[in-house]
Parts: structure tokens; sequence; C-alpha cells
């Protein structure tokens, strides 16, 4: 019921497009969907999850039971936690955990993938405290399952809560916390397959920028500074999500007094109970704090800066809010045993009020978020150009312009949406990953997205240069930008084949790729031969242990310590 009252408008006929939330009518099975197009795969294997289901539905009927199913599953994992305590603390504990602002800012910048991750946290801290058991292994990889198909985002707070399970595992036999450890490592690597394997086929061409550490912080959307604003479960760093009202004082301050009690009463049922799963949950919440307030100080962002410029994974790094989730979970627990408690004295007006609270100070989630999640339908431009250019035998990249990879449609109501044509065309599409924001961007990140900025930065005609790069169409959105007859004017000579009143489709004259290594932007063959038959082996792993429980430890050797 909760989901539906928080996707609201977004339930009719169409496609909900925010952000980086975007679905479109038969997804294209190109590179990008697979991680092999030269950027980091921060849409593997999520966009190939969404296109089978979209072989067998509707796609805009897939999106709406994805967002649904973040809520249902949100609210039973958390509900589960608490299943002792009856009806009314599980109903608490189920709003507590699906309607908070960190769901409402996430939601509105379309961190979808994201959130199935979160939705599946009560599931894996549940399973990671009995890895050991028999069956154990299984379990734990089915708890994984939504963060093996959110990405890798997904997948590094459900790691976070995993290790915090695993540290907590009952008993005092080093051996047997070592073994928690290797088969709790074990489930977390197996999932990580699909997004890990092309990661690290184009470690040392992607790149992310350090700079977005300090562009990515957490930052204040409430009165109380950007420590109490992750206190309070907010501080994104995006000021156009943050839920209408919910900087105002008496909203804010009313939702950190609610957070300060529910983490005060998850620390008396921490002490009241010997539950290994309060254990880990208090283990990954601090640490996923200590994550998220790092980049709010000086030293912190430095030390972030180095590591993503180690590797464009630790990119996920940047945006440390997200590590906040475990603490909503702690929260949901420790307001659901207040409400027990309440209920417990005779106080059953104080347990209802507190049980809708989270509700009563975030009521602008209700409806699509104020109406800003509305189902909106792709003009017919767009299944015009996908025709033509999925027709064309002749081979060649497209090129997204005008540059820039977020778009404000007026069809979208003018709203932001992440490019949505690299998900729409079966061929590979070279546009601006680089993020902005505000006047800030940063670099690209895949080497054909460089390189195509550079070409974009000089003077003179681009059909030319663009035909011997490889480049057999380009796409000209028509979004209101300033440059956008200026490019039209430097593409003279290439061949309009759509003129529509959303999109202008050139065709150049060439599509032979130039010689030597500019022609390997994406994944060489015996990288993608590789990746496929890893993601076989990760699917029959996943069926067999769900089949034959525990995988055994050989007694001769010890497992080796697992770094949380």
């Amino acid at each position: 019921m909760l989901g539906c009252l928080a996707v609201g408008p977004g339930l009719a006929p169409g496609y909900v497009l925010s952000y980086d939330m975007v679905f479109v009518p038969h997804p294209a099975a190109n590179d990008a969907m697979f991680g092999l197009a030269g950027g980091f795969p921060r849409q593997v294997p999520s966009d190939a999850v969404v296109a089978g289901l979209a072989a067998v539905l509707p796609a805009d009927l897939v999106q709406k039971l994805v967002l649904l199913a973040v809520f249902a599953v949100a609210g039973a994992g958390a509900a589960r936690l608490v299943r002792e305590r009856g009806t009314v603390v599980r109903i608490a504990a189920a709003v507590a955990y699906v309607w908070n602002p960190y769901v409402a800012e996430r939601l509105l910048l379309g961190h979808w993938a994201l959130l199935l991750g979160y939705a599946g946290l009560p599931w894996v801290l549940h399973a990671s405290t009995g890895v050991t058991a028999r069956r154990g292994f299984a379990g734990l990889v089915r708890a994984l399952v939504p963060a093996a198909v959110g990405g890798f985002a997904a997948w590094d707070v459900s790691a976070l809560v995993a290790a915090g399970g695993a540290v907590a595992v009952a008993g005092h036999s080093r051996r047997h916390r070592a073994r928690a450890a290797l088969l709790t490592a074990l489930a977390l690597a197996g999932v990580a397959l699909p997004w890990l394997v092309p990661a690290l086929l184009s470690s040392g061409r992607a790149s992310s920028d350090p700079a977005g550490v300090d562009l990515f912080a957490a930052r204040a959307d409430t009165p109380f500074g950007a420590f109490g604003s992750l206190l309070s479960l907010g501080g994104i760093w995006n000021a156009e999500v943050v839920p209408a009202g919910f900087g105002s004082l008496p909203t804010a301050g009313g939702r950190l007094v609610l957070s300060v009690l529910a983490i005060i009463g998850f620390g008396v049922l921490l002490r009241r109970s010997a539950d290994p799963r309060l254990r880990g949950l208090a283990v990954s919440a601090a640490a996923g704090f200590v994550i998220a307030c790092a980049g709010i100080t000086g030293p912190g962002r430095a030390a972030l800066r180095g590591l993503v410029g180690l590797w464009p994974g630790f990119g996920v790094l940047r945006d440390a809010q997200v590590y906040i989730a475990p603490l909503a979970l702690l929260e949901a627990v420790g307001l659901a045993f207040l409400v027990a408690e309440l209920l417990r004295r005779a106080y059953p007006a104080l347990a209802a009020l507190l049980a809708v609270a989270p509700v009563a100070l975030l009521p602008t989630l209700a409806w699509g978020a104020a109406g800003n999640l509305r189902a909106v339908h792709y003009p017919a431009d767009w299944a015009a150009a996908r025709a033509i250019i999925n027709a064309d035998p002749a081979p060649g990249r497209v090129l997204d312009l005008p540059w820039g990879g977020y778009r404000r449609y007026a069809w979208n109501h003018g709203r932001t949406v992440l490019d949505p044509l690299p998900r729409v065309l079966d061929r590979q599409v070279v546009w601006d990953d680089g993020l902005r924001v505000g006047n800030r961007a940063l670099a690209a990140e895949a080497p054909a997205a460089r390189r195509a900025q550079a070409l974009l930065r000089g003077r003179g005609a681009l059909a030319p240069a663009l035909a011997g790069s490889g480049y057999r169409y380009v796409v000209l959105e028509r979004v209101g930008d300033p440059e956008e007859n200026a490019l039209a004017g430097r593409l003279g000579g290439a061949r309009i084949v759509l003129s529509g009143r959303h999109l202008t489709v050139f065709q150049l004259g060439s599509s032979a790729p130039p010689p030597g290594p500019a022609s390997t932007d994406v994944a060489p063959v015996a990288g993608a031969d590789i990746l496929t038959l890893l993601l076989i082996l990760w699917s029959m792993s996943i069926y067999a242990t769900s089949l034959g429980g525990t995988p055994r430890v050989p007694a001769s050797r010890e497992p080796p310590a697992c770094a949380s």
C-alpha cells in the first residue's frame, strides 16, 4: 500500500523518467548493457534484467513492478526482523524502513537499482548471521539476489551489512568465525561477477574523475548541518531531489528527534538481547555512517580522492551518503522496539502515533513525491529514429548530441533525466558520461567519449572527422540547448534521414573505423567471451548452492581472514 502511495501517478501507463531512472520501450541489447562500452559498468546487470523482463512484459509495466517490489521487499524484510513482537510492531518497522528521507531522495534521484539492494538489506542481515548453518550459504546467496540485480552500488551496501553479520556470528571459535568470513566473501564475490568482470576488463581504459568526491559529498538538507542531516537519513548532494518541506525547521526537527529516539531505542534493545543480527546491524550501521561522514571532512575527502584515482570502481565512494542505508534499518528496528515498549506499558495511542510518525513527518513522499514522479510517453520521433538506425546494415557508432548526459525534455514536464538514447539503439552510442553538478562538469569516463569531446571542442566541419572515426549516425536532440544550431551547421555534408520535432538524425557517408589503437573502444572479443563464460558459471553456482546447501571448507587449510 505504501508503495502505491509513494509511486502514485507513476503507476499510470507510460514511463517515470527522473535523473538516473531511465526505462525505455524495447530496451536495446548493446555493448553498454553488458558493460563492454568502455565506461564503468554502473548499469550492469540491472539493464539486462529489465530487458529480459521487457521481452515478456510491457517495459512500462516492468518499471512499475520493480518500483513496487522495492517497497514490498523492504517492508517485509524489516517486519521479519521484529516478527515476534506483534503485528503493530511489524507495521511500525516496515513503515519506518520504507518511508524516510533516504528512500525519498534516492527515488527522486532515480536510483531504483540501489533501492533494490536497500530492500534486500534485512534479508541479507538475517542470512549472514546464519551463513555457517546447514544451507546457510545458499540462503545468503538468495538474500543477495536484489543486490546482484541492482549492480555495484546495491552490492556495496549489501556487502557492508553482510560483513557486519559475519562479524557478529555467534560462537567463540576462531575457526568458526573464519569460516563465516570466508563463506560470506564467497557469496559476495559470486553475486558481484556480472559487474565485476566487465569492470576489470575496462580497467586502464575507463577513468573516474576524483573531483567528484567534492561534488557528491553529503550536504546539509536540513537546518542541522551535514551531520544532522545524515543522522536524519538525509544529506543528499542534489538539492533538487530533497522532498518538498523536508528542510523546514518543524519537519526537520521532528525527523531528527525521531531518529535520535530510534537510535536510543535500538541501543536499549541491543543491551537486552543476544540476537547476533542486532550486533551485526550495529557494526554495519556505524561503519556506514563513518564512511558517509568522511566526505564532509577535508582529510576524508583527500583519502577518497586518492582511492577514486586508483580505480574507477571506487567512484561509488564519491556519493558516500549511500552508506547510511544500514542506519535506516537500525532506526526502523529501534523505532519498532519503542512502539513495542509503549504497547507493553499500555500506551496504545502513543504507540500508534509513533508508528505513523515517519509518514506524518514526510508527507510529500506521497503521490509520486508530490507529483514529481509522473508517467509520460516517448514522442514518436524516438521510435522512428530507432527503426531507421537499427535497420541499417552498415556498421558504425552513433554520436549523441548536444554534448551532455542529462536532459530536460518538455514532454517529460521539464524534469531532469539521463539521456535515454544509449538504451534505445542497438549500436554503440557515444555520449557524455561525465557527470555534472550545477556548473561543474566531471571528465568523461569512456575513452570513446573523451575522443568525441576533443573533436567537438575543435572547429570546422564535424562530418568528415566523425565518419573517419567510425561513426555512422549523429542524433541531435532538440532540448533547447543554445549549441544545437551551431552543431547542426557543423554537420554539413551529412544526410538528414529524420527531421522531427524532437530529434534530427544525420547519416554519415563512411563508417570505416580508423586504423591503430583508436579503434579499441570496446573490450576485445576475448574479454567478452570470458565475461559470458563467467556469467554462465555464476548462474550455475547459484543454482547448485540453492540445492546443495553449504559447501565444505577443507579441514587441512585454515580459511583466510576476510577484511570487512
